[in-house]
């Protein structure tokens, strides 16, 4: 299988979006990273690479999605606790983001996001496996597929 995940998301401003991440506490690898794109590590071998939009145009024939009309992408995060979810998202609101609604209690799993300054939606996750419901039932994961 794969080692590594990078995922490549279009920005109108990269200074902008670069500025905001870093409030949040990610860090951005040099090798990746100059004028037209950012490599944000997100954790170990986790990377999001933040790409101007005529930059990221280039990857792909299709018209670039406008994150703040409709919804391309949900980027799921783990975190190691419900407090730690409601701390990234509470930095995210301080440093600038959409807060696009409240946070959801599923028992096994917590869960609660905020959009970027592109309108893309990072949702921020606390799940104990163990309590998750049994395989196949549609509300073991909030959207009824797979977190």
């Amino acid at each position: 299988m794969h080692s590594q995940i990078y995922v490549n998301l279009p920005v109108k401003d990269l200074e902008r979006s670069k500025r905001f991440f870093a409030a949040l506490g990610y860090s951005f690898d040099a090798r990746f990273t100059n004028e037209m794109a950012a490599g944000m590590q997100l954790g170990k071998n986790l990377y999001a690479m933040l790409l101007n939009e005529p930059f990221f145009a280039g990857f792909t024939p299709k018209p670039i999605a406008d994150a703040h009309a409709c919804t391309e992408v949900l980027i799921a995060l783990p975190c190691e606790s419900r407090a730690a979810v409601d701390a990234l998202v509470a930095k995210a609101r301080e440093a600038g983001a959409r807060i696009p609604r409240e946070p959801v209690d599923h028992g096994f799993m917590y869960q609660h996001g905020y959009e970027d300054p592109d309108g893309h939606i990072w949702e921020a996750f606390w799940m104990d496996p163990a309590a998750a419901p049994a395989q196949g039932d549609a509300a073991s994961s909030p959207e009824g597929g797979s977190a």
